[in-house]
């Protein structure tokens, strides 16, 4: 599994996210995320989502998104406006079958 990814949104910007292994704790700082399955091409966005505390986002594996060959993986963001705005390019760019926007 590849420590980290870059995504591409809609505008043509590059985010970049950092693998979160199964069984690792995560800060409780805000950022984005996104779960993924490995594709031939590289990375499928399954979800993505935006939180003040990625510490919990993990919780919605298996809610909304069967585990099985799901990767997680988190991009640090403290600024609410910069989280937002780059949620909205990632959606829009990577075209997620589920987005979160729970952003409490």
């Amino acid at each position: 599994m590849n420590a980290f990814i870059d995504l591409k949104g809609a505008s043509g910007a590059t985010y970049r996210f950092r693998h979160w292994p199964e069984g690792a704790s995560h800060l409780p700082i805000a950022g984005n995320y996104v779960f993924v399955r490995e594709v031939a091409q590289g990375f499928k966005v399954v979800l993505a989502g935006l939180t003040n505390d990625l510490s919990t986002c993990r919780a919605e594996l298996g809610k909304s998104v069967p585990k099985k060959g799901v990767h997680v993986y988190t991009r640090l963001n403290v600024s609410r406006v910069t989280r937002h705005a780059e949620h909205e390019d990632l959606v829009a760019g990577c075209k997620p079958a589920i987005v979160s926007e729970a952003d409490i």
